[in-house]
Parts: structure tokens; C-alpha cells; sequence
């Protein structure tokens, strides 16, 4: 067995896939009333994406609204992330505030793990991994494609990397065109977790032909899933609770 990434009292790595839930609010009073929300759902982890937080450019704003998130989800272990437009996320900002705000926020201690783009300077992605750690704050290195699915090799080749990177958790995410493409995916999951990484991975292929690879993570090596509450983040999430079924039902075949 792989490394375990433990992070409050979940380890992900081992066992069922964990199941994670995004927070979308654009308000710190959406936010808030999100955070109460899903803190009556069974979901293992959640995830701020604050690209959808209308303060995102205000680093004590952003703060502000991570003391009331924290709050209200005292124990519940949360990925802070902020997506980039150019792989599906809310808008862009520059570069130097991007690392900055990951720095900050996990030097806050209030989140337990931060998402940073593959797709940026290996330098400045090396001293983030260094600065959470300082932290106690675990990294999740990720690349999305909302157009295609890279060939098999690539994929493997970017979760690769994300390791060699120093990531606690690579991920990738990537748009299925036809049923090939989600098999492409799968295998490239497997053969990523039997042969050239030793921590989690997170891996899926979205919208509705890729719902599959949200279920089946136990079998191919995918140790996290994403399942919507009230908004969707992303192409291809359904609902938590049939998400945990499914899970669960597969758990208990194997």
C-alpha cells in the first residue's frame, strides 16, 4: 500500500474513496449559510473554491471569510483552491498574487491542504509545497482539461510529474468525447498507482460519460471523488448520497 495523506481524522489513501463537496458562494453570507449547509452532509472533506468568492483579490477578505467557513466546519477538513479560468475555474489573476494568496491562507492553519496548478513555474510551485508544509498543510498539485483527453502516456506523464513536483496528492481532470476516452483515463489511473507513484491520486473524467470514473476509484486508484450538494463545481458531479451509495456498494464487493 501507498502513502496516506491524514488530514483532521481523514486519511485519504486508504479505504473507500473519500468523498469531497465544493463550496461555490460568491458572499461571505452565501458562504456561511453553504458552510451550515453542508455540515449536515456526509462527505468526508470540502473544498473552498474561491474563484467563485467576489473578494478573491482582497487577501483579508479572503481571510475574514475563512474564520466564519472554519467556524461553522470546525472538523471538517477543507482544500482551499482557487481555479484558474483557462482550466474552468471563475477568472484569472496574476501570477504573483495566485502564490501569494496559497501562502498566506495556508500559513493561516485554517485549511488543511491547498490545490496549485500544474501548469506553472516549477520554482514557485516547489516554494508553495515548502511553505504549506511549514504549516502542516498538506498539497494537492492538479491540471484540468475541459477539451479533451490527453493520450494515456500524457496522463500518466502529469501525474508523474505532479510527484516529482513534491505533491502530497496529484490530480487530474480531464473531458471524455467518447467512451475511449474514459477508458483511457481509467488505465492511465491504474497503471499511474501500480507503477510510478506512491501517494493518493485523484483522477477523473467529467461530464456524464466520465461519471464512472467518479465511482469506481477504489478499483483503478483514485483515492478522492467530488459530489455536488447544492451547485455542481464542475462537469459531471452528481449527487452526494448516491455518490456515497455507489461507493459503498463497490467497497463492499471487493
Amino acid at each position: 500500500m501507498g502513502k496516506v495523506v491524514k488530514v483532521k481524522d481523514v486519511l485519504i489513501g486508504e479505504g473507500m474513496p473519500k468523498i469531497c463537496v465544493p463550496m461555490v458562494g460568491e458572499t461571505i453570507e452565501q458562504l456561511i449559510e453553504e458552510a451550515n449547509y453542508l455540515k449536515g452532509i456526509e462527505s468526508d472533506v470540502v473544498e473552498w473554491r474561491v474563484d467563485f468568492y467576489e473578494n478573491v483579490t482582497d487577501i483579508d477578505k479572503v481571510k475574514e471569510a475563512l474564520v466564519n467557513i472554519r467556524k461553522v466546519l470546525d472538523n471538517k477538513p477543507i482544500i482551499f483552491t482557487f481555479r484558474s479560468a483557462k482550466e474552468g475555474g471563475q477568472r484569472e489573476i496574476e501570477k504573483s498574487y495566485y502564490f501569494k494568496l496559497n501562502k498566506e491562507i495556508a500559513s493561516t492553519k485554517l485549511v488543511d491542504i491547498v490545490d496549485v496548478e500544474l501548469f506553472n513555474d516549477e520554482n514557485d510551485i516547489k516554494e508553495l509545497i515548502k511553505s504549506a508544509h511549514g504549516n502542516g498543510v498538506a498539497v494537492i498539485i492538479s491540471n484540468h482539461d475541459f477539451n479533451k483527453t490527453p493520450s494515456k502516456d500524457e496522463i500518466i506523464s502529469r501525474l508523474k510529474k505532479a510527484a516529482e513536483l513534491g505533491a502530497d496528492i496529484p490530480k487530474i481532470a480531464v473531458m471524455p468525447t467518447c467512451v475511449e476516452d474514459v477508458i483511457t483515463l481509467l488505465d492511465a489511473t491504474r497503471i499511474t498507482k501500480e507503477q510510478y507513484v506512491d501517494v493518493p491520486i485523484i483522477t477523473m473524467s467529467m461530464a456524464g460519460k466520465g461519471v464512472i470514473s467518479r465511482l469506481s476509484g477504489e478499483i483503478f486508484g483514485s483515492s478522492l471523488t467530488f459530489g455536488a450538494a447544492k451547485k455542481a463545481s464542475a462537469p459531471g458531479q452528481i449527487s452526494v448520497g448516491d455518490l456515497k451509495k455507489v461507493i459503498e456498494l463497490i467497497h463492499s464487493n471487493l
